[in-house]
């Protein structure tokens, strides 16, 4: 894909990779949800970080990046680095340790833990593009996440769901990476604003993204709903 005229590779993990910068960019870790959530009440498999860490390990190793930009909420909150499991927090610090780290801050994780290794940065500009965890839809080579953006397609009777990355040339909004993470449907109106023309949709496969036009997607997702893994 094309972003401002950054050529760019998604991967069907959620991550995407501009090889022209050795820089590999992923969005919404949301680390230790699964915690976050059983101090509410609501108890889910405390597995979540683990598996979110492996698959990017996975994804680090496919592509050799010399940087790695994680923009925003990369923690679900402030509390989240108290929670880690030293297993995790190991994992964490053998990564930023590797290469270049960026912790760009997110609504849930402005300043993210120093002792994890790795730079905060509020947002970074690097030729064609600026990371940040919000787009604001003003400034061309936006790359962002926050949305966490999912789309909907109809292919031979069935709804299709799955997270997506959404581009119109001109920004991009990248899928949540975390595991335990939600989704937002892109015919929402936080994504009009940001996409006011017509977008393309990638949506995560098992081994690789599918790409429609937003005139092929189906309207939101209702009661019926078909969850099915793309091949």
């Amino acid at each position: 894909m094309l972003v401002n005229g950054a050529a760019l590779v998604a991967h069907h993990s959620g991550a995407v990779f501009w090889p022209a910068e050795a820089l590999l960019m992923v969005a919404d870790l949301h680390l230790e949800k699964g915690s976050s959530q059983a101090d509410r009440g609501h108890f889910l498999p405390p597995y979540d970080t683990a598996a979110t860490l492996r698959r990017l390990s996975l994804v680090i190793d496919e592509f050799n990046p010399a940087t790695v930009a994680c923009l925003g909420d990369s923690f679900h909150d402030p509390g989240a680095e108290t929670r880690l499991s030293s297993a995790d927090t190991a994992a964490i610090q053998r990564l930023t340790q590797a290469r270049d780290w960026l912790w760009i801050g997110g609504n849930h994780d402005p300043v993210p833990p120093a002792h994890l290794g790795g730079q905060g940065v509020g947002e970074l500009t690097r030729g064609a593009l600026t990371l940040r965890h919000m787009a604001g839809g003003r400034l061309a080579g936006e790359v962002a996440g926050h949305l966490h953006p999912k789309a909907s397609v109809n292919i031979r009777g069935r709804r299709l769901t799955r997270r997506c990355f959404i581009t119109d040339d001109v920004r991009l909004v990248l899928p949540a990476f975390g595991a335990y993470a939600g989704g937002l449907d892109v015919g929402d109106g936080a994504f009009g604003k940001l996409f006011p023309g017509p977008f393309r949709v990638y949506l995560l496969g098992r081994d690789k993204v599918h790409a429609f036009s937003s005139r092929r997607l189906a309207s939101r997702a209702g009661e019926g709903e078909v969850m099915h893994r793309l091949g």
